[in-house]
Order: C-alpha cells, then sequence, then structure tokens
C-alpha cells in the first residue's frame, strides 16, 4: 500500500518537474553575449519610412548552447502556414509587426516555430507565450531569414 501512494505523488508530480526543465527567456537572451554588450550601447532603431529600402541583416550570430533546450518566450506570430481556423507554422518575433514592416529583425531576433497541433487564429493577433524545443538554425523564405527553429509544445495567450 506504501509503494502505492508513493507512486501515485510521482505521477501527480510529474507535470511539475517537467515545466522545471522549461527555461523562460527574453528576446536579448538569444544573442550571443559579445552581441549583447554591442548592442546595449546601439541606438535604438526607427521603423518610419525612411527605413524602407534597408534590407535584414545577413549576419546569424546565434547561442547554440541553446539546442534541445525547452524554453518558454514571449512574442508575437507571424503567420506562415495554416488554415481558417488553426495556424501551424509561423515566425515569432520581438514586437508587433516584425516581418512586415521593412526591415525584419536580425535573423537571431526571429524564430520560425513549428506547431502541427495548430494555434487557433484568435489566441494569435496579440502577444502570446511559445514553449518548445529551440535549434540554433538559419532557414530563409521571402518573408526573412531567421537563426533559430522551434518545435512548438504550447501556445498560450500572454499574460503576465
Amino acid at each position: 500500500m506504501k509503494m502505492i501512494k508513493y507512486l501515485l505523488l510521482a505521477l501527480l508530480a510529474l507535470p511539475y518537474l517537467a515545466s522545471a526543465n522549461v527555461i523562460t527567456m527574453e528576446w536579448d537572451e538569444l544573442l550571443p553575449e559579445a552581441e549583447r554588450l554591442a548592442q546595449a550601447q546601439a541606438p535604438d532603431l526607427s521603423h518610419d519610412a525612411s527605413m524602407a529600402n534597408q534590407q535584414q541583416s545577413t549576419d546569424v550570430n546565434v547561442r547554440d548552447d541553446l539546442n534541445g533546450k525547452t524554453v518558454r518566450l514571449p512574442g508575437f506570430v507571424v503567420p506562415l502556414e495554416g488554415d481558417e481556423h488553426t495556424i501551424t507554422e509561423f515566425f515569432l518575433v520581438p514586437y508587433f509587426g516584425a516581418c512586415i514592416h521593412v526591415p525584419p529583425p536580425p535573423p537571431n531576433q526571429i524564430i520560425y516555430v513549428n506547431y502541427p497541433k495548430g494555434a487557433p487564429i484568435d489566441d494569435v493577433w496579440g502577444a502570446v507565450w511559445i514553449e518548445g524545443k529551440i535549434k540554433a538554425e538559419t532557414k530563409s523564405n521571402d518573408l526573412a531569414t531567421v537563426g533559430y527553429t522551434m518545435e512548438g509544445i504550447k501556445v498560450e495567450v500572454y499574460q503576465e
């Protein structure tokens, strides 16, 4: 009877143990340390019309040490694939309108997310939390080049 009690307790604790391995991150933590320090000293970007002819930076400086880690990151969705009800592939970006306004963020500030389960369209028009396994991997399409890919596990409406 005692053994069954311990097994039951262990099973109840599994969701808590799994979430303990999730790293909640901020966008600047995707940058290698040297780039983070340089960015702290750089002027703020403007997204006005005078920047319309600029290109996305092609430098892809990423953190390979994040490969295979389960991370949780807030951001905004730029839909790529899905149907009228759900979005299954998207870019996660740090601010609203990124990849639609010119220029897009640098590759290490865009994550390509594959989410086969599909996120409800109603849930992705504001800020969201994305949880998934991240990988430093370059991908390009007509909108942007990304420095990270993620296999999505969970998409939630952003709440602090």
